[in-house]
């Protein structure tokens, strides 16, 4: 069964950084366009990051624009999210998210418009 796991978090201090991976099971993952998304306790989901099946190119929400970047690995269909200069406002359950069309990442915000997601992965920044 297609599938995809998070893992990689856990607990960082403010400054830290982390690399969550996003393992894809089943099926290739240059087939993918994928997606980083977020979701703190009481508040609405966040679209943090994606990265384009077709050419690579990446979209981020402003939060996180310039200490977080998406990568992707297409022969260990393995996807990333390196996480640097944390901040306590990055503490929230991360989801990987996938979709076969180019053009959801236009739209990081929207993550419905993805078809697969993963469990999620827990990060806590604190001191």
């Amino acid at each position: 069964q297609w599938q995809l796991a998070e893992s990689g978090g856990g607990l960082a201090q403010p400054g830290g950084s982390l690399r969550l991976s996003c393992d894809i099971d089943g099926d290739p993952l240059r087939s993918y366009t994928l997606g980083w998304f977020r979701q703190a306790p009481d508040k609405e989901r966040e679209g943090v990051a994606c990265i384009k099946k077709s050419d690579g190119s990446t979209n981020y929400a402003d939060s996180v624009w310039g200490r977080f970047t998406i990568l992707r690995d297409n022969a260990k269909n393995t996807a990333y999210l390196q996480m640097n200069s944390l901040k306590r406002g990055d503490t929230a359950v991360y989801y990987c998210a996938a979709d076969y069309s180019d053009w959801v990442c236009d739209a990081l915000s929207q993550g419905s418009l993805y078809t697969y997601w993963g469990q999620g992965t827990q990060v806590t920044v604190a001191s």
